[in-house]
């Protein structure tokens, strides 16, 4: 349940935007004022647009619906790895490389590519080959692991994008557009909120910010499989108590009866 009181956004840093000249004319309904030449934030319409989108990642994780992460400027990496692994989805925080959605296959193999080394190291192969061969793979596997580390879960499409700083990520966000996939974002003062799906007003450079935001979609997806767990378990209390009754009626002992007579009627003159 989504609980951010005013007072921890404020600490956060979420009203600061950006200095006003750098500003989107788009994002006007979400700016309360300046200040010092920085745009300041309505916290108020932030706080509004994070519940409604609170609730459609918790629909859609108890849905069952499958995420991706994304945020590689260097204050955001980080918290995306940490809160991506909290909630068990994939993500990247390292580069995005174009084609990861829209060239999924080339991905896969590069996935592949990528158990195949680990596999080599782990069965000791590398200790019998040359050391000119030994560091050429070392160094592709280490590439891998910097780019690949956080989708390596991904076996198919992701179904929900999750980005911090839709204009730092603008790959990933025309990638996940061109297949449909729905785009939740921290919309900053110099964003265009009309490219996103889901967008919320709040600063997208601050590392307590980012945190705070990533943090609410961890906890929005991890309450809404816990819910789905929930009424799934509930759902099977029923057939349970049914089949415990019925084995109940088949374990009950049976009454003996008097065995019926075979013999005939007497017959009688009339």
């Amino acid at each position: 349940m989504l609980n951010i009181s005013m007072k921890t956004m404020l600490e956060a840093g979420v009203h600061f935007g950006h200095q006003t000249y750098r500003w989107n004319p788009k994002m006007a309904r979400f700016i309360f004022g300046e200040r010092n030449g920085i745009h300041i934030l309505d916290l108020q319409k932030t706080v509004k647009e994070l519940k409604k989108t609170y609730a459609f990642m918790k629909d859609s994780a108890k849905e069952g619906k499958r995420f991706l992460f994304v945020g590689t400027k260097k204050q955001a990496k980080d918290i995306i790895r940490e809160e991506a692994q909290r909630a068990n989805v994939p993500c990247v925080y390292e580069k995005w490389l174009g084609g990861t959605l829209t060239n999924f296959e080339t991905l896969k193999k590069s996935l592949k590519r990528f158990d195949e080394l680990e596999k080599l190291e782990a069965d000791g192969l590398f200790r019998v080959m040359s050391k000119k061969e030994v560091s050429r793979l070392t160094k592709e596997k280490n590439r891998l692991v910097k780019l690949l580390s956080g989708i390596r879960s991904m076996k198919t499409l992701p179904q929900i994008m999750f980005i911090v700083d839709p204009i730092e990520e603008g790959g990933a966000l025309s990638e996940a557009k061109k297949l449909n996939i729905p785009v939740v974002a921290v919309c900053d003062t110099n964003c265009d909120p009309d490219a996103l799906d889901w967008a919320v007003p709040g600063n997208d450079d601050a590392a307590r910010s980012i945190r705070l935001f990533c943090a609410t979609m961890a906890d929005a997806i991890i309450e809404g499989r816990a819910e789905a767990e929930a009424a799934k378990a509930a759902a099977m209390q029923p057939v349970e108590a049914a089949h415990d009754d019925q084995q109940s009626m088949m374990d009950a002992p049976v009454e003996e009866r008097a065995p019926e007579s075979s013999a005939e009627p007497v017959k009688t003159e009339e």
